[in-house]
């Protein structure tokens, strides 16, 4: 066995441990328990039936939306951090185990949020520079068209790009893959802000 398969099979073990403690970390339903628990019974009967902050403010309930948008990131960081002890790859794979089980949790039937939350919350314990610029990013779009689907498009189509420009190639990689999945969470939206008919930030 050369060195590198034996590095690859010592790897194997902690990738796979990370992708699965970030799923399950990620497919916990944070705005789904959070509004039950709050009194609105289940969030995906109202607006558009996502489990995430953005359809959560749409009960009126802000301090409740606050609640789901930090769950839905730490949910993302957390699994990071303890992955983090084995080495930075299974961190990585925690990391899109994180992403993959907040948008698609076995529990939900798959149906699960659109990831820009927990997107987020990923990208915090990996690169906290390039996090103060997405966030920037998604600022401004947000200010300035009042879409927060706009906003989610457009700063998880820079963040790949300011990765790779900064040096970070692996995490550049990673989410990039978790872009599409964002932007195929956001199907709708796109159709739907190019035809005109998207909410903006604020209506029901």
């Amino acid at each position: 066995m050369t060195a590198d398969a034996s590095n690859w099979t010592l790897l194997l073990p902690t990738l796979i441990g990370g992708l699965v403690l970030g799923y399950l970390f990620g497919s916990i339903p944070s705005g789904l328990i959070l509004s039950r628990l709050a009194g609105f019974g289940d969030i995906r009967k109202i607006g558009s039936g996502n489990i995430g902050a953005t359809n959560v403010l749409r009960t009126g309930n802000k301090k409740l939306a606050a609640a789901t948008l930090l769950a839905d990131a730490l949910k993302g960081t957390i699994p990071i951090l303890i992955a983090w002890q084995w080495g930075f790859e299974p961190a990585l794979a925690a990391a899109f185990g994180a992403f993959l089980g907040h948008c698609f949790p076995v529990w939900l039937g798959f149906k699960g949020g659109k990831g820009v939350a927990t997107f987020f919350g990923i990208l915090l314990p990996l690169s906290w520079p390039t996090l103060i610029a997405a966030a920037a990013i998604w600022i401004g779009t947000a200010w300035f068209t009042r879409y927060s689907s706009l906003a989610a498009l457009l700063t998880s189509a820079l963040t790949p790009v300011i990765l790779f420009v900064s040096g970070q190639t692996l995490l550049a990689e990673l989410f990039l893959a978790v872009t599409f999945i964002l932007w195929y969470r956001h199907r709708e939206n796109l159709r739907r802000l190019l035809n005109g008919t998207e909410s903006k930030i604020g209506q029901k």
